[in-house]
């Protein structure tokens, strides 16, 4: 019996709807960053108007410097996730780039946006 070359049109059809609801958590999460940096970058002063003091300052720099660096890595999975998108249009899903088998279901549960089986990307870890 040969190996399947691809997932099934239904079985793509539920990956999409995987995907589907975890870019609208991404793209909610990623308003909410946006939301939290943009408060922050008005309210830089206390209700008088003065300045914050210097280590209250670098404190609330550090934390929009974080938030910052989450909402970036947000828009990388909502990119990452939206390229699947694609790979589920084209029919390619779920098929390793590196070894061409498909990715386990259950892989792909976890991690949508994968391009590498598990083995491929156990291989790739090694070699680092």
């Amino acid at each position: 019996m040969s190996e399947k070359l691809r997932y099934s049109d239904a079985s793509l059809a539920e990956f999409k709807e995987l995907i589907n609801e975890k870019i609208a958590n991404a793209e909610k999460d990623l308003r909410h960053f946006q939301g939290q940096i943009d408060y922050s970058g008005n309210n830089s002063g206390n209700e008088t108007g003065k300045k914050l003091g210097s280590m209250e300052d670098g404190s609330e720099a550090l934390g929009r410097e974080k938030i910052a660096q989450l909402a970036h890595r947000q828009r990388k999975f909502i990119q990452q996730l939206r390229a699947a998108l694609v790979r589920i249009e084209n029919k390619t899903y779920g098929v390793c780039r590196q070894t061409g088998k498909l990715i386990s279901k259950e892989r792909l549960k976890i991690v949508p946006h994968t391009t590498l089986s598990i083995e491929a990307k156990n291989a790739q870890l090694k070699e680092n």
